[in-house]
């Protein structure tokens, strides 16, 4: 009272000195007195609540007083020096109300810097109302605040500085998007928070700042404290009234040259409504236009609660206040700013009237404006029209705009408002008619007209706000028609124009999409505004959100978080998103609006930061710094590990290649391996009725390396058809055809051939683990990595080896790949040229179709066929699967023989002919190069291109490794000369130049 009152607080702090002498059991005892006048103690009040029974808090006693003065900015040549600003929210949902506090509060605490100076400049902590009944409200306040001080262990010292909060209705919170052992909430969405949405349910949002540098003064006004005679009281004696006395007006700090202007959050109870306005225009009077205020009103699930407001500054001892009426707030200046975007979720129908006949916040008579109807239509006719219009029907759309143009006709003469409102919603849907039947809501023109467009979105999507402010109608005259607009919301102006509008989800999603473009095209605008200085850069370090208790999922068609959610959408590297669900919101709508005005149904969305470019504190990025901090060690393991994992499939790959007969493998009369399939009595299993039995003797040897890998590649597609039948496959692969949100194979051919129009040789890269002759190609295989590098270096195609038998690899990496090099096209400014994603061939040693079908159900595009390694009938049946499948068959050949069989298939089954330097006796390669140079010269070849004119010639095998007289760029020009049109090359891109020798250096020398 000696506070608010301006007497001298002395006497009272030296009573506070010898109350803090007294012992313990004085203090147990000693009497508080809340709001409501209700006696209760403080000892039997801890006592009483067993989930809270810990450190009484005598700190609520303490004699010392922190005065929170505006200090000077740091000066630092280093952003480590400068103290960061920080906002963090912790969130809980226990059916308890003291277990809730302590998990939302500790989870606030874990997110702050590790290194804070044990000071928290602001507190806001918003409450379920069902809780009430549950727990007394009084303890809210002294739970926060003992939690605080217990984390920081600070004796003597107030952790808290600043608190205020109050009842809601539902509630806004976030978590730090930190992905962790045991975190499932941990998302890899890139945005630095995850907000939550709880509508109508039990929880608690608890937010902590840290507030350098900044001037922080709370406030508890009742309704009989405001003057309502603003005009003949002066700034200072009107703020002495409300309890901000001393807090400076709009003013400019010449010493830091930055605007002090103030921002002022204000969270009155329902009943302050009626002295609102004279409270806006108090505080817009006293603190200048350039003071931001905003806010929303407490709230509550149910009418049979009561809402309750919270208040606590540590420059008063006796303010830890539970309150049921007014208004609590608090007013910032210093080295903090916040921008406020408001969406009012309201969709204009019909045309635009002028005001013709109104007086106070009534409105009589509307008229139709012809020529501003006529910009609108003009304008919708213009854009775009969604996929919906574009299905409708010719006469459907004459009929619409026949029936709006007999509407316009009958009022073009003055009419009352609610006339014309009944004649509207016969043109409006079962919808819009429904809901204005119900609620009448109208908008009156802002200063500013209509500026480029009439377009609502259009005009918020370029940054110039709402035309149009929207009331609730409060009552209608039924007699002469009239309408009357909230007390004090507005005075009405003749001329002024006028436009009908309803609630709509669909088109508060737009609004909101089109705020948020809006506000990052000013900011963007910002940064290249050389006239301004740098420190003006504006990074939010929080998101204060409102949005009013009709939102939520009762407007967006039942989707909870959406509006929350759009603003780590929009803003990513956003730490903290948090509020509540209000009964109405308090904000300009603009921000060269003259008046802060109470928005009975909208959404408020403040984003607080420095004015000074400050360093914002963010828990994700800390945790990601402190995850990089140790990935020096963490990296070595995964190494250490790799690598014997590399080691064991190398072994594995050179043990199937040792282990063949000694003599030649034999051949046919045209050169070419005699290769037999694997045996029964190789291991193969039996199954006699119900018992399985495997028989082992007589093992055969493989008699080439191939062979062997055969064997082995037989061996793993059985254990595939054991899990998974291949009618599964087959049923699975007809219903991706059929879906058409399923991706289709691409054209991998077409890819390679627009990139022959710009060079005359490609390079094909191709991504796989290890060379079973030589081994690990990397000393950490990481496939997304290889993926996105080789996507966004312009990699026409991409080559993927998936065989696990020799190469280490997995069909999973096919499906990764494609996910990968999609990603990097969507996310790069590749996209907005019409680049599309390099299509993926699998390259495998495929002996079935049942591999075939694995292949396209993991996003293959086109697989390779080792033609050696088939017999002709295998060729033409495997070809026919794929053609089926809608997958390219890229075919590889080592001899003119292969070539011959090639020839003999139906022109367009195969998609392109790669001539490789394997030797499949070994699986090596010939280092020379001179087999596939060869082939290139050879008159198979020749024979083949005859009948299949349109198909690329490849190499594959030491491309990128192999030389002629010691250069690798006179090989590649023999290939080129010879007709090869590209290679597929893996090991080139890792070995040469001890693994320096990259994609763009070998493509450039092509």
């Amino acid at each position: 009272i000696a506070s608010a009152s301006g007497l001298p607080t002395m006497p009272i702090m030296h009573l506070h000195a010898v109350v803090v002498g007294l012992s313990t059991l004085l203090l147990s005892t000693f009497p508080i007195v809340d709001s409501f006048g209700v006696h209760s103690k403080l000892g039997a009040f801890y006592r009483s609540t067993s989930t809270y029974n810990y450190v009484p808090i005598a700190h609520r006693f303490r004699s010392k007083i922190r005065p929170s003065g505006l200090s000077t900015l740091k000066q630092s040549n280093s952003e480590e020096d400068v103290e960061p600003q920080a906002i963090v929210t912790g969130y809980s949902q226990s059916l308890d109300l003291i277990n809730a506090l302590t998990e939302a509060t500790n989870s606030a605490l874990s997110q702050l810097p590790s290194g804070n100076a044990a000071r928290i400049d602001l507190g806001l902590v918003y409450i379920s109302s069902l809780y009430d009944g549950q727990s007394q409200p009084s303890s809210v306040v002294p739970c926060v605040l003992d939690i605080c001080s217990r984390h920081y262990g600070v004796e003597n010292e107030e952790v808290v500085q600043k608190l205020i909060g109050c009842y809601a209705g539902g509630l806004v919170g976030s978590k730090p998007n930190i992905r962790t052992k045991g975190n499932e909430g941990g998302k890899n969405t890139g945005q630095a928070c995850l907000p939550l949405e709880n509508e109508s349910a039990n929880g608690v949002v608890v937010t902590l700042c840290l507030l350098p540098d900044t001037k922080i003064e709370t406030f508890h006004v009742l309704g009989d404290d405001v003057p309502d005679d603003i005009g003949r009281v002066s700034p200072e004696t009107w703020k002495n009234s409300v309890g901000l006395r001393g807090f400076d007006s709009d003013t400019s700090s010449t010493e830091n040259e930055i605007d002090d202007s103030p921002t002022i959050m204000l969270l009155p109870s329902p009943a302050f409504q009626n002295e609102l306005d004279d409270f806006l225009r108090g505080l817009s009077n006293a603190f200048g236009p350039s003071a931001t205020i905003f806010g929303g009103v407490a709230s509550t699930v149910s009418s049979l609660s009561r809402a309750r407001l919270f208040r606590f500054d540590v420059s008063d001892p006796y303010c830890t206040q539970t309150l049921g009426d007014g208004c609590v707030g608090v007013a910032l200046s210093g080295d903090v700013q916040a921008k406020v975007i408001v969406a009012q979720g309201t969709k204009a129908v019909g045309g635009v009237y002028r005001v013709v006949a109104g007086e106070g916040s009534t409105i009589n008579a509307i008229q139709l404006d012809e020529v501003a109807t006529e910009q609108l239509n003009a304008d919708i006719d213009g854009d775009d029209v969604d996929e919906e219009d574009e299905e409708s029907s010719l006469e459907e759309n004459m009929n619409a705009k026949e029936i709006a143009a007999a509407a316009y006709a009958k009022a073009a003469i003055p009419k009352p408002v609610l006339a014309e409102a009944n004649f509207l919603m016969k043109t409006l849907s079962d919808d819009e008619q429904s809901f204005m039947s119900k609620s009448l809501l109208v908008g009156l023109e802002r200063s500013g007209g209509m500026a480029k467009t009439p377009n609502e979105l259009l005009r918020l999507a370029q940054g110039y706000g709402h035309r149009f402010t929207v009331h609730q109608v409060a009552s209608a005259g039924m007699r002469d028609g009239s309408v009357t607009l909230p007390l004090g919301s507005v005075d009405i102006e003749k001329g002024a124009r006028f436009r009908f509008y309803v609630r709509d989800g669909e088109f508060a999603k737009k609004e909101i999409e089109a705020l948020w473009m809006g506000y990052k095209k000013r900011e963007l605008e910002q940064i290249f505004n050389d006239s301004k200085p740098s420190t003006d850069t504006f990074t939010p370090s929080g998101c204060f959100l409102f949005p009013t208790l009709d939102r939520g999922s009762k407007l967006f068609g039942g989707k909870p978080g959406y509006e929350s959610s759009s603003v780590s959408e929009f803003l990513p590297a956003i730490p903290s998103v948090n509020g509540f669900f209000a009964n109405g919101v308090i904000a300009k709508l603009g921000e060269n609006d003259p008046h802060v005005m109470l928005h009975g149904s909208a959404s408020c969305y403040a984003l607080i930061g420095s004015k000074s470019n400050r360093p914002i504190y963010s828990a994700t990025e800390a945790a990601a710094k402190n995850k990089q901090e140790g990935k020096i060690e963490e990296e070595t393991q995964i190494n250490s590990a790799d690598m014997t994992e590399d080691d064991k499939l190398t072994m594995r790959a050179k043990d199937l290649i040792d282990n063949v007969n000694d003599q030649p493998a034999p051949r046919s009369e045209n050169g070419e391996l005699i290769l037999k399939r694997r045996e029964v009595h190789s291991g193969r299993a039996l199954t006699v009725s119900s018992v399985e039995w495997s028989v082992v003797e007589n093992i055969a040897t493989p008699s080439s390396a191939l062979e062997g890998y055969m064997w082995d590649k037989e061996t793993e597609v059985d254990r595939f058809r054991e899990r998974v039948p291949l009618s599964n496959l087959v049923s699975q692969c007809n219903l991706a055809n059929m879906d058409p949100s399923q991706p289709n194979p691409r054209d991998w051919i077409k890819s390679v051939k627009l990139a022959l129009q710009e060079k005359p040789f490609v390079i094909i890269p191709e991504i796989k683990r290890l060379e079973p002759a030589t081994g690990s190609l990397r000393r950490r295989y990481d496939i997304s990595k290889l993926a996105k590098q080789l996507t966004l270096s312009g990699a026409a195609a991409l080559s993927v080896n998936c065989d696990g038998v020799l190469f280490g690899g997995s069909i999973e990496d096919i499906t990764l790949a494609r996910e990968v090099s999609s990603k990097s096209i969507l996310e790069s400014a590749a996209a907005e040229t019409g680049v599309i994603a390099p299509p993926v061939l699998a390259s495998d040693l495929i002996l079935y179709p049942y591999q075939l079908y694995k292949l396209r159900l993991a996003g293959a595009d086109a697989v390779n066929l080792i033609v050696g390694a088939l017999t002709s009938k295998d060729l033409l049946y495997l070809t026919k699967i794929a053609s089926t499948l809608k997958m390219q068959v890229i075919a590889s050949v080592t001899s003119d023989a292969q070539i011959h069989w090639l020839t003999k298939l139906s022109p367009g089954s195969i998609a392109a002919i790669v001539v490789s330097n394997r030797n499949l006796e070994t699986f090596g390669f010939d280092e020379s190069g001179e087999q596939a140079l060869k082939l290139l010269q050879g008159d198979a070849l020749n024979e083949f291109k005859n009948v299949n004119t349109d198909i690329p010639v490849l190499v594959e095998g030491r491309v990128g490794i192999a030389t002629r007289e010691d250069s690798m760029e006179k090989y590649l020009t023999a290939l080129k000369e010879a007709g090869a049109m590209g290679a597929i090359v893996g090991g080139g891109l890792t070995i040469q130049d001890e693994g320096t020798k990259s994609y763009e250096l070998l493509s450039s020398e092509c």
